[in-house]
Parts: structure tokens; sequence; C-alpha cells
């Protein structure tokens, strides 16, 4: 059982906890989340009810994939700010 006091995971990685009827559902998720995001092996558990809990970790810091241009290119340079154009809303 899961409470208020567990540890945070490091900075720059997520705990994604998903939960599904079935595990290839479960399973589906995940494999998006990876395509966005570097990260360790899932792991799974009964849900209650029979259903399948799944635990991934992800590195936020670290694009997976595809996603890798996009993420970096979305993310401003370290020590600027965003510009807001005339043109802009």
């Amino acid at each position: 059982m899961e409470t208020d006091t567990e540890a945070l995971p490091p900075s720059g990685q997520a705990e994604v906890r998903i939960v599904a009827a079935s595990p290839e559902t479960a399973r589906a998720v995940a494999e998006v989340l990876r395509h966005c995001f570097a990260g360790a092996e899932q792991r799974s558990y009964p849900a209650p009810g029979g259903g399948t809990r799944l635990h991934l970790t992800v590195d936020t810091e670290t694009a997976a994939g595809p996603a890798r241009s996009w993420l970096t290119s979305s993310r401003p340079p370290v020590g600027t700010h965003t510009e807001t154009h005339a043109d802009e809303i």
C-alpha cells in the first residue's frame, strides 16, 4: 500500500502508475510513454478487481525515439527568456 510519505523520485524522473482492465491495455499506454521518454523496465502487478497495475519510471530530461527532436526544440535554452512578438497572441 502506498502512503503519503513515499519517497519522491530523483529530479528529472517521474514514477508512472497505469491501472487498466487488461495487461495489453496497460502495456500499450506504457509503450506510448516510452516513445516520448527514456525509461526503466516496467513492473506489473495484479490490480484489485482483476485488472493490471503497471509501474514505470521515466526520465523526463531524456527524450526517446522520434519525440526527441520535438522535446528538445520545445524547451528554451537555459538562461534565456522568451520574447513576445507583436503578432503573437
